[in-house]
């Protein structure tokens, strides 16, 4: 068979064919294309999302530990229903791994997703094992939200407003990249996300029109709400903080703008969204506005730089 390829389509293109195959179900309130699917079921609904995690794409043994790894895996997915304004309550695992795997390594794996799940109350409850020649996870966490909050809401005239840290996991990204260990912070944030886990329940509460992590770059997530909500996004570069780890890190890198590091490093699994004006909730910093029109733009043009991570190009 001949024809396109995933890397000519590239990924988002590729979610929009598989979208436009899905169809439509009465059970699904909320279906692909956000950080997690909203579900109806005969005594109520639920969210659901999945997460691959692959060795030498999503993670290295020579970077991180077991438990780093772990915890970071579950973080991620946590995360995606945070991000729909919910909290996760059950995890299940797929775990593909070589034969010549350590059991003592599985064993710390495993102590670090108990960790990471602790911080919000979820449990694994079940999940399935293969034998492959790297280190595969899946993993698929469901939640409850009483206000799911999709990509699909925001409306001209709502600011953007973000909690967490931009920028720390992808200068820790560089760094490590570069054959550096330091500075801790930022690599200790490559190998374990902070994902603000109480915040995505607080922002939907105070009336958050959309919400999304910040998992691929933040110019790169909020064209996601942008293009789901038919709306243009103006980010002012005078807001953001960029963390004094960032900056020595853009520096050693050959003189990198800090500021791209942070609009586009990703991995942080920030949490960002759109509220009317006065809803940002405590703990929260207005970063742009929502306008009419299309796409993100920085001081109101586009940026000239990385817009985020993609896959296949």
């Amino acid at each position: 068979m001949t024809g396109q390829t995933l890397a000519e389509l590239g990924e988002h293109a590729l979610i929009y064919l598989i979208q436009g195959s899905l169809g439509e179900s009465d059970y699904v309130l909320i279906g692909s294309g956000d950080d997690a699917a909203h579900v109806a079921t005969a005594d109520g609904t639920y969210l659901v999302s999945t997460d691959l995690l692959i060795e030498g794409q999503h993670f290295r043994k020579d970077w991180s530990s077991a438990e780093d790894i772990g915890r970071k895996a579950v973080a991620v997915n946590l995360s995606d229903i945070n991000a729909m304004g919910g909290v996760a309550t059950a995890l299940t695992v797929g775990l593909a791994a070589p034969g010549d795997t350590p059991v003592a390594w599985i064993r710390e794996l495993l102590a670090g997703m108990i960790a990471e799940c602790a911080k919000v109350g979820a449990k694994i409850v079940g999940g399935d094992l293969s034998s492959a020649e790297t280190i595969i996870l899946s993993i698929t966490a469901m939640g409850d939200a009483e206000r799911p909050v999709s990509r699909a809401g925001a409306s001209a005239g709502d600011v953007v407003a973000v909690v967490g840290e931009l920028g720390m996991a992808g200068a820790g990204f560089g760094a490590l990249s570069r054959g550096f260990r330091s500075p801790k912070a930022a690599v200790d944030r490559h190998r374990v996300p902070e994902p603000p886990y109480a915040e995505g329940p607080q922002a939907a509460e105070a009336g958050a029109t959309a919400l999304i992590d910040v998992s691929d770059g933040l110019l790169a997530d909020l064209g996601h709400i942008a293009r789901a909500s038919n709306v243009a996004i103006d980010l002012a570069s005078e807001a953001f903080e960029i963390p004094e780890a960032v900056q020595t890190v853009a520096s050693a890198l050959g003189g990198v703008d800090p500021l791209q590091v942070v609009l586009s490093g990703g991995d942080d699994y920030a949490l960002v969204g759109t509220f009317p004006v006065g809803a940002v909730p405590a703990g929260g910093r207005t970063i742009g506005a929502v306008t009419a029109g299309e796409g993100v733009t920085v001081d109101g043009q586009p940026f000239e730089g990385v817009q985020g991570h993609t896959h296949w190009g």
